[in-house]
């Protein structure tokens, strides 16, 4: 009997113990979680956290943010508002360009509805603040990719929508023809870009003293140039060309025929969300592909009845393309009826018919002498 007893005391205490330990784990494990809670919030990290009334882009309580973006209703693109050509505020207040153009392909895909955006301009410096955050669900802002913004950034992007390279700017009255030439020379910069970089590089590279320059954002970069604050100005190729033509005097400057840099352009997400990325990547390869195949906004009813798998494929007539990531069928169908052809997107805002009148050059379709090729849609 009292071994009984023994048996049962031990018994009971043992339970009372594995009692114990267990509400000492949890509250550990609660006190833990809302350690690191905290210390993500401070460290700039992604932010779990369901989208408010505000409009924030922060991810679903499932982490997924496709389903944020459908529970909102539009989809949080970070933008330019200073770039004509490729993302600025037009006369009638309305984010058009290039890049813009993408987001509405984007938009378009997920609820039929390019116009189920909002655009928030960005400055250099602040764009991968508010990406890293969720205050955006996409950046597609004339942003070149790199190893440390694929890596240290936590970045993945998405197909390079425009290869560039940096140039320099300078007036003709300076007879400046060369980088050699610039010796000595103030030359103007924004902040947070990696022209900063590419231009100590190179000038290191040529053994060129300069004295550097920088500004917070572009308008303010080209008031200091206009003026002859700095005797130079350097950026993407493209943002030359395109600020150019908003001068006093754009034929009274030049952009020298050297290239700094490589700089492919693209939309950019967050990583940790390897569907967001699938639809943002095969989205903009649809544009691409289209092109390929002869498909534009005006013709692709047309090919709604085509015999050919391929075509049958990418317009969502066969197969389950788009189910795999979560989005309609037809989202390429969607996004060429609505946006068009990587053609139509660069030609409406890039084109012979605009002031800037650039080039395709490498963005011509590999098929017609470019670099732009999209995989197969199988």
């Amino acid at each position: 009997m009292k071994k009984n007893k023994s048996s049962l005391s031990i018994l009971f205490a043992s339970l009372f113990l594995v009692f114990t330990l267990f509400m000492a784990g949890c509250t550990s494990d609660d006190d833990a979680s809302s350690d690191e809670s905290d210390s993500t919030e401070e460290s700039g990290s992604d932010v779990d956290t369901s989208s408010g009334d505000d409009g924030e882009a922060n991810p679903s309580d499932d982490g997924s943010t496709l389903s944020t973006i459908e529970d909102r209703g539009y989809v949080v693109v970070g933008g330019n508002g200073q770039l004509p050509g490729f993302g600025y505020v037009d006369s009638d207040g309305e984010n058009v360009g290039f890049d813009i153009d993408f987001g509405k392909a984007i938009a378009a895909a997920i609820f039929d509805d390019p116009e189920a955006i909002e655009v928030r301009p960005l400055s250099a410096q602040e764009r991968f603040t508010a990406l890293q955050t969720g205050e955006i669900d996409v950046l597609i802002r004339n942003t070149t990719w790199t190893t440390t913004r694929d890596t240290e950034l936590g970045t993945h992007f998405g197909p390079t929508t425009f290869y560039d390279g940096q140039g320099i700017m300078v007036t003709k009255e300076s007879g400046i023809n060369t980088l050699a030439e610039l010796e000595g020379a103030r030359i103007g910069v924004e902040t947070g870009t990696t022209t900063e970089l590419n231009l100590a590089d190179q000038f290191r590279k040529l053994g060129i003293t300069y004295e550097q320059v920088v500004f917070d954002d572009s308008d303010s970069l080209v008031e200091a140039y206009e003026s002859g604050s700095v005797d130079a100005w350097t950026t993407d190729k493209s943002g030359l060309v395109s600020r150019q033509a908003t001068l006093t005097e754009p034929e009274a400057h030049k952009i020298l025929d050297e290239a700094l840099s490589k700089e492919p352009l693209g939309p950019t997400v967050r990583q940790g969300d390897d569907q967001w990325f699938n639809i943002v990547k095969w989205v903009t390869f649809a544009t691409i592909e289209a092109e390929e195949l002869g498909i534009n906004s005006e013709n692709v009813d047309d090919f709604l009845d085509s015999e050919d798998p391929v075509v049958r494929r990418f317009l969502g007539d066969e197969g389950e393309l788009g189910d795999m990531m979560g989005i309609p069928n037809d989202f390429a169908y969607r996004v060429i009826k609505h946006v068009g052809n990587y053609g139509e997107i660069y030609n409406r805002h890039l084109g012979p018919d605009t002031v800037f009148n650039l080039g395709r050059d490498l963005n011509e379709n590999w098929t017609n002498g470019g670099i732009l090729y999209s995989p197969p849609f199988r």
